[in-house]
């Protein structure tokens, strides 16, 4: 009497492993686009066979949906200087290291998010939301500080200014905000409409006193 060998059992994906999935799928869309972004080439980026993607996520959007999800971010949330000024400023600064990464990955949604509901959530969930809480953030301690009315007619437009100088200076200029543009444009737009003085830079030049 022969034995029946048991079934193979289907090895479990660690977190690790899946992990790194999502980065091969951000990687692609950074460097190729949504359109040109396939199941074949995050497969070959992450060493392992299509069929083993096609059996977690069934199609290409529900993969880039899960891959943005799972990198949502709050690079803002920590901010906290004290001053609404200073949370500006250093605003300006961590959205600049992280500028070219994130406008990429916007870009490369293009069109794609305008016409899939689900990969425009997952989009505001990893790189929108996140951010809108901070901002929320920092003009409620504002305005308990007393620095700023609440009803401030200008405040409701800082996240889109900031968040929009970001994605529009590729288009105009050809190159990514970097910290030293982003802090201009924060001293120079957005304290003045806020009627909030700029912080003095230090002077470098100047001899220290005796």
């Amino acid at each position: 009497m022969t034995s029946t060998p048991p079934a193979a059992r289907r090895s479990k994906i660690t977190p690790e492993r899946v992990q790194e999935f999502y980065d091969a799928v951000l990687d692609q869309l950074r460097e190729h686009g949504y359109e040109a972004l396939t199941m074949e080439g995050v497969a070959a980026r992450a060493c392992c066979g299509k069929s083993t993607l096609y059996r977690q996520w069934k199609t290409k959007p529900q993969l880039v949906a899960a891959a943005l999800r799972a990198n949502r971010q709050g690079t803002l949330v920590a901010v906290d200087t004290g001053t609404l000024a200073g949370d500006l400023r250093e605003a300006a600064r961590i959205a600049a290291a992280n500028s070219g990464r994130d406008t990429r990955l916007t870009q490369a949604l293009g069109h794609a998010v305008l016409s899939d509901e689900e990969l425009q959530a997952a989009l505001r969930e990893a790189l929108v939301e996140p951010e809108l809480a901070a901002f929320d953030a920092m003009v409620a301690r504002a305005v308990a500080r007393g620095e700023i009315a609440a009803d401030h007619p200008a405040l409701e437009f800082l996240p889109a200014q900031l968040m929009g100088v970001l994605r529009i200076r590729p288009v105009l200029e050809g190159r990514y905000a970097d910290a030293d543009y982003l802090v201009r444009f924060v001293d120079g737009a957005l304290l003045p409409a806020l009627g909030l003085a700029p912080i003095p830079l230090p002077d470098r030049n100047r001899a220290p006193a005796p």
